[in-house]
């Protein structure tokens, strides 16, 4: 059956309800192809080199990112430092009043930030209406607790607070961080992903500028802006999300600073099964965690699995796997009418044509290696639009016995592949869950919790589920990372706030050069 693009989801169509709501962001069409401004010294301006984004869901060019240099992010970051010093100086109250209007502004737009992230980054409907409203929801039980937080005598930080996030969670990551950040009196100032969700960023950001915040949002390459965002005197703190090496990179920048940071790295998160039995259990929380095609900090790419249990396993995971959906997430049936949910689907695309390009190479370098391709998924058959372009779409993989000389056996793909690795004892069950030198998240399936209570002892990540998975989690649940997946302050409920103020009692929780303190998890 031919498909369509679902009534009212056209780019053209989304793109025309963005300019609408926030018109003063977007500068007027060239050539066909509308370029988003750089909301610097307070105001929106058409400043920088224009530069393509493509969606991952076609390959097609949605807008043009204005690139800045590093003259320019220069000014925005001395006029973001005014800002912080009359924003700290607001009072409680107002801080809380301004944020709640910005709240109701993106609420009242929900469904606008939630198709484009559908186009921008990929995300199939649901969870992208999942991004947004964790983002909202979550900043909005920080405004219940604010006061609380603060009663400490906690003040904010010296300068405003740089934040250097990924593509793939816009709003309940970096917009959730920034208006926390601003809650707790600190000027924010946002780097726009290269990859992904500049226009619902753009969005956002004007709806929190009108309700008087002092946000700033740049784009650029990092060669450019890392120097300025990360080691300007003005800055107070730096938040980072990304892989290992960027995340260094800001590290080694930092290191002669005692400047606050957060840098939040990748990790190869790791399910360990052993003496176990629940096998239905399990495959609902595997088949949930395909969801964005694994594209998530806190995705479970390696199954460390006891020699006797592997055939088990198998017969539970090989038909998870195989049930998994992926496709255009915005394709519907010619029976599709307006009100009808949009497809239902596990993930859509990579984010980038290069990314997949990049995961089919590790796979198949990896099965040159030795490793046993269990699962091998394809496209023929996921629904596409007619011609539409494939390039960024890769289907589930299943590796057995990856070889230790591949990237696949110490680093996080980020993708729908799947390493599976068969160990006899509890030692090589544990050394192969901290093949990465520290994690995210780990979890372990085990019949007997005391043992896997035991065991869960010496796994390197900073939270570990019992039959279950862990991950980033919400509202007051602390999050970090052991080992290289983290360095500095923690965060995640009262820690997020005590990241980014100063005063108070005893020491952050975190990874530092001269400590690691880790609270419950």
């Amino acid at each position: 059956m031919a498909l369509r693009l679902a009534d009212g989801t056209a780019w053209s169509d989304t793109l025309a309800r963005a300019v609408a709501a926030a018109p003063e962001a977007f500068g007027s069409p060239v050539d066909g192809v509308t370029t988003l401004h750089n909301l610097v010294r307070g105001d929106w301006h058409a400043v920088g080199t224009p530069s393509p984004v493509r969606t991952p869901v076609d390959n097609t060019v949605l807008v043009n990112l204005s690139r800045l240099d590093a003259e320019s992010a220069r000014a925005a970051v001395a006029h973001a430092a005014a800002a912080h010093r009359a924003w700290a100086d607001t009072p409680l109250a107002e801080r809380k009043a301004r944020v709640t209007d910005a709240l109701d502004a993106l609420t009242a737009h929900r469904d606008l930030l939630a198709l484009l992230l559908v186009w921008e980054i990929g995300k199939p409907w649901r969870l992208a209406c999942a991004d947004v409203d964790r983002a909202l929801d979550g900043v909005r039980w920080y405004v219940d607790e604010i006061d609380r937080m603060l009663a400490d005598g906690r003040e904010p930080l010296p300068g405003p607070v740089s934040n250097i996030a990924s593509w793939n969670y816009p709003m309940s990551v970096l917009v959730h961080a920034e208006l926390v950040q601003l809650l707790a009196g600190n000027a924010v100032i946002a780097k726009t992903p290269s990859q992904g969700g500049a226009v619902c960023l753009t969005v956002a950001h004007a709806l929190m500028r009108r309700a008087g915040l002092p946000a700033t949002l740049v784009s650029g390459g990092g060669e450019e802006l890392s120097e300025v965002l990360v080691r300007a005197p003005e800055i107070g703190a730096v938040a980072f999300v990304g892989g290992r090496s960027n995340g260094g990179k800001v590290a080694a920048a930092l290191l002669d600073s005692d400047k606050r940071h957060f840098i939040e790295q990748e990790g190869l998160n790791a399910w360990g099964i052993w003496n176990f039995s629940q096998w239905d259990l399990l495959a609902g929380h595997l088949k949930k965690g395909f969801e964005y095609g694994k594209q998530r900090c806190t995705a479970y790419p390696r199954f460390v699995v006891q020699r006797d249990l592997v055939d088990e396993f198998l017969d539970m995971y090989l038909p998870v796997v195989r049930s998994v959906r992926f496709g255009h997430p915005l394709a519907v049936g010619d029976d599709w009418t307006a009100g009808d949910p949009l497809p239902e689907l596990d993930f859509g695309p990579l984010i980038s044509a290069a990314k997949a390009d990049e995961l089919r190479r590790k796979v198949d370098e990896a099965v040159r290696g030795g490793a046993v391709p269990l699962h091998r998924g394809k496209l023929h058959g996921a629904p596409f639009l007619d011609g539409q372009d494939t390039s960024a779409y890769v289907a589930p993989s299943v590796l057995l016995a990856p070889p230790g000389r591949s990237r696949l056996m110490h680093a996080e793909p980020f993708g729908p592949v799947d390493t599976i690795v068969v160990v006899d004892t509890t030692d090589e069950l544990l050394a192969a869950m901290n093949a990465s030198n520290g994690a995210l998240v780990a979890s372990l399936a085990c019949d007997d919790e005391e043992l896997a209570g035991k065991l869960a002892v010496d796994l390197q990540a900073f939270k570990v589920g019992i039959n279950k998975p862990r991950s980033r989690g919400d509202r007051d649940e602390p999050f970090g990372g052991r080992g290289a997946s983290w360095k500095g302050a923690f965060v995640g409920g009262d820690l997020l706030v005590h990241a980014v103020t100063q005063g108070g009692d005893g020491r952050l929780y975190g990874n530092f050069p001269d400590y690691n303190s880790y609270p419950t998890t």
